[in-house]
């Protein structure tokens, strides 16, 4: 992972070039461990960025608190890491500073992610340094998957598998949400753990599932993003799950939800779930090289409006490093698929605030057409005795 890291910074170095960019500061924690293969874990929002500098010619630079600075040195591959001191006069700003050897007349960096600290001490330290974006040369580059990265993601699908067959094992009438959400950690850390070694950069990957589990039953079943409770579930019930915050494995993340009855539903409940499935069905066989990502978004929104529906979600988002990356398969988005590219097929429909159709699964386009990264029956899901 780390000599494919070291080789990505080549790359982005070598569109800086194309560019014209001289230097780029990066700040955007999923790019950082896209290219120097290392993460934190109290970032920005505790006051503590991590910055990587990146010169259009020679090494990188990475400053990081001194708290983490051991752990990041383990972890990348970058050589030249400067930790910074929470009190007196080594902090943050004059660690860049020193890097950056005076105030250049152009810097690049991400301009949609980057955080105010850092924003604010640029304006007020270098108010004569014009700032690009570098965030489109990233973005161009984690578009498209290397074959390791796909494998990894292949993991991740079967992590969130073992997930999924928990969650659908948890589900019985009388059980709390939250049993269902321990089930879930639980499945899938122990899945995780069976990918990893403690050894080398992998003794850094933590095996454990965690954030909130979005879930909805009941007659919550159509607030999207609704986090697991206490409230127990009933005979009919739908309940759904979704993964989007939780299936991820090495820093790659993936989308993956599914809806499930307690029993049989009835068949205004069951027709809602089977235009979900058939319209997500639609978008995956449109997804092929050469197709515009709004006309993967069309497929699956033809399918709702013959069924008298109208969905508001995009179908789809890309994902890597990130929860959303580009390009969305949605209306509005051009953009021509690759080999290569990887999605969530993640769409859904609700009904008049009480019923819910909801199916998604990760994807990567292949040669000639797309396989799926996650896995689990994709049609009308019961649980439950009856």
């Amino acid at each position: 992972m780390l000599e494919e890291a070291r080789r990505r910074t080549a790359a982005l170095q070598g569109r800086m070039a194309e560019a014209g960019i001289e230097r780029a500061v990066i700040t955007d924690e999923s790019s950082i461990a896209y290219l120097a293969g290392f993460w934190g874990y109290l970032g920005v929002e505790f006051g503590r960025p991590t910055l990587l500098l990146v010169p259009v010619e020679g090494a990188p630079t990475v400053i990081t608190p001194l708290m983490e600075a051991d752990m990041v040195a383990a972890m990348t591959w970058v050589e030249d890491v400067r930790p910074w001191e929470d009190a007196g006069p080594r902090g943050w700003p004059a660690v860049l500073g020193e890097a950056l050897g005076g105030a250049p007349a152009a810097l690049a960096v991400e301009k949609p992610s980057l955080p105010a600290p850092v924003r604010n001490l640029l304006d007020a330290a270098y108010p004569e340094t014009r700032l690009d974006d570098v965030a489109p040369l990233i973005g161009a580059l984690r578009r498209i998957k290397s074959p390791l990265e796909v494998d990894v993601m292949r993991q991740a699908g079967r992590i969130a598998g073992a997930m999924m067959r928990a969650a659908h094992e948890s589900l019985e009438e009388g059980r709390p949400e939250f049993e269902s959400a321990l089930a879930v950690i639980d499945a899938g850390t122990r899945a995780a753990a069976g990918f990893l070694t403690d050894r080398g950069w992998e003794r850094f990957v933590s095996p454990m599932i965690h954030n909130l589990q979005i879930l909805q039953s009941g007659e919550d079943v159509a607030m999207v993003h609704r986090r697991a409770g206490v409230r127990r579930y009933r005979r009919g019930d739908p309940v759904y799950f979704c993964f989007c915050n939780m299936a991820q494995f090495k820093q790659y993340k993936l989308g993956f939800d599914r809806l499930f009855h307690i029993g049989q539903p009835d068949d205004e409940a069951a027709a809602v779930q089977q235009a979900a499935i058939d319209a997500q069905q639609a978008a995956v066989a449109a997804i092929r090289p050469g197709v515009a990502a709004e006309d993967v978004a069309e497929a699956a929104d033809a399918v709702y409006r013959a069924r008298g529906l109208a969905s508001g979600y995009r179908t789809g988002r890309s994902i890597g490093v990130a929860y959303l990356e580009a390009p969305e398969l949605k209306p509005g988005d051009r953009t021509i698929l690759q080999p290569g590219m990887t999605f969530a097929v993640d769409g859904g429909v609700s009904v008049d605030g009480r019923l819910a159709g909801r199916i998604g699964d990760s994807v990567v386009v292949t040669e000639d057409g797309c396989d799926y990264l996650t896995d689990y029956p994709r049609e009308i899901l019961t649980a439950g005795r009856g």
